[in-house]
């Protein structure tokens, strides 16, 4: 009699073991999903593919240091003179951060102006950081404008791009959180 509740206890707690790591694997889930909702629901209010970016570089120093977070729009208009823009060069995998300079429309139509850009602690402009041949940036280059920025939440990003184990190790440690949790 002793052995068969023993038995029956164990059974039990097995099952309730399972049940809970079936309950936190669905938590988990639910948590990347909500995250991903989130993501995507940032993109289509902003207008842009990259909603959030990091400043990577000291180049737009003083107005954003290495580690801000910024936050991007992408209206449908045109770009202008002052404004700090992302924008993608092709064959380079990294966004950049820099403010529009100077504006180039002769010729050719609104929809087509060309402009170039600087970042503020920079020297010269950014033509060395262009395409081979390319001169000038097109309104299709820019990402988003920034129109509001966090400053430093994003050292962690960089924390975890310079040393990869660090990125591991902090998403173990979530998931490890995620699924050793009792609620």
């Amino acid at each position: 009699m002793m052995y068969n509740c023993a038995r029956l206890l164990a059974e039990s707690l097995k099952a309730l073991d399972q049940r809970q790591i079936i309950l936190q694997l669905v938590s988990l889930g639910l948590i990347v999903t909500s995250a991903l909702m989130i993501w995507k629901t940032l993109i289509v209010c902003s207008g842009s593919e990259s909603p959030v970016v990091v400043v990577l570089s000291g180049s737009m120093e003083p107005s954003f240091h290495r580690g801000d977070i910024l936050v991007l729009a992408l209206e449908n208009r045109v770009t202008s003179n002052g404004e700090i823009v992302v924008f993608s060069i092709k064959g380079r995998d990294v966004p950049i951060v820099h403010r529009v300079i100077r504006e180039h429309s002769d010729g050719i139509s609104v929809s087509e102006k060309l402009f170039l850009t600087k970042g503020d602690n920079n020297y010269s402009d950014d033509t060395v950081l262009y395409a081979a041949g390319q001169e000038w940036l097109q309104g299709r280059d820019v990402m988003g404008r920034a129109v509001a920025f966090l400053p430093l939440l994003g050292r962690v990003t960089i924390l975890m791009n310079d040393y990869p184990l660090v990125k591991f190790a902090v998403i173990g440690l979530l998931g490890l959180l995620v699924v050793t949790s009792k609620e």
